[in-house]
């Protein structure tokens, strides 16, 4: 079954920096070499989460900082000087999650304020409206909010991808509640942290899930079938609403079986391939993290998985790993 693509190729996050509360906060402060390292390897796309709620006025017209505005600019260029398709989101507005209709109005704001903002930048900028709607935002609300988002997108970006995905944390079951307007330049996007109890074991922000800790991924036939079962269901999905898809986030967290990791991140980049779906691995440098940013080197092994037949070069010119 064919679909749409989306063609962003494949792209890896730059996660825990500009979503933390304040960059640094979470460990990461993006520097511009890191999309030289992310090029040169053969990533195509960067998904930058950005907490755009933490940084403006607290009253209307919910004016954001200028200063973190010249910061988000500042890193969209370097990405832009590489070439590469670069996706800014509204990531972790949690209130609005809480309280839709409370933070309607915030959310439409900061949409006016980048869109107009980023109006003259080239086609390779793509928005993405808001990371992982749930909670108290409803598939009813979010619908409604994806219409008006994108009448005030237009206003400036008229012919603009936009990346927009459904509620239940962006999860494939939450596709079915999605309605899209009429819109040429969409893409629907959908997270995949499954089986959730290996992909998140240990990490700290998940109640209980130091009990998961030593649950492998194998590549068994039932494990392999779980994972094409939700992806083709996806591109039912997709083919119906003759719309792209985009897998903007996987990853397994560090505390999980590396070798287990380095099997699940193969087998769902390549399945994801197989139907023409884009992606984004999370992330680049923090706990699921492919690159470590203290000793300057990537995890080859997980590299090898995302990107087959990787060739990096240390500094003395001659080859650091191969492909396994």
């Amino acid at each position: 079954m064919e679909i749409p693509q989306a063609n962003l190729g494949r792209g890896i996050n730059l996660g825990n920096a500009l979503e933390a509360p304040q960059e640094g906060e979470w460990g990461i402060v993006i520097q511009e070499y890191f999309f030289d390292k992310i090029k040169d390897v053969g990533f195509k796309a960067v998904r930058i989460p950005i907490r755009w709620s933490a940084h403006t006025e607290t009253h209307f017209p919910y004016t954001i900082n200028e200063s973190f505005f010249q910061r988000v600019d500042d890193v969209i260029n370097q990405a832009l000087a590489g070439n590469l398709n670069v996706i800014i989101n509204i990531h972790h507005f949690d209130e609005l999650t809480e309280d839709p209709l409370q933070h309607e109005d915030k959310l439409y704001q900061i949409w006016r304020q980048i869109t107009e903002r980023y109006s003259g930048f080239p086609d390779q900028l793509i928005f993405e409206l808001l990371n992982e709607p749930h909670e108290a935002l409803t598939s009813d609300l979010w619908n409604q909010f994806i219409i008006n988002l994108l009448e005030i997108i237009r206003e400036a970006n008229p012919e603009r991808s936009v990346i927009i995905g459904p509620v239940q944390w962006n999860s494939i079951s939450g596709l079915d509640s999605l309605a899209l307007p009429q819109d040429q330049n969409l893409i629907v996007t959908f997270h995949f942290y499954s089986p959730f109890q290996f992909t998140h074991q240990g990490a700290e922000w998940v109640e209980g899930s130091d009990s998961w800790l030593g649950t492998t991924w194998e590549g068994t036939e039932s494990e392999m079938s779980a994972i094409t079962n939700d992806l083709d269901k996806a591109v039912r999905w997709a083919a119906r609403n003759e719309i792209p898809l985009f897998m903007g986030e996987f990853g397994a967290y560090y505390k999980a079986d590396y070798e287990s990791r380095i099997r699940w991140t193969r087998f769902l980049a390549r399945e994801a391939e197989k139907r023409d779906i884009s992606w984004a691995y999370w992330e680049f440098g923090a706990g699921f993290g492919i690159y470590d940013i203290e000793n300057d080197e990537w995890d080859m092994g997980l590299l090898n998985a995302l990107i087959p037949h990787v060739l990096v070069f240390d500094k003395d010119a001659s080859p650091q790993s191969q492909s396994r």
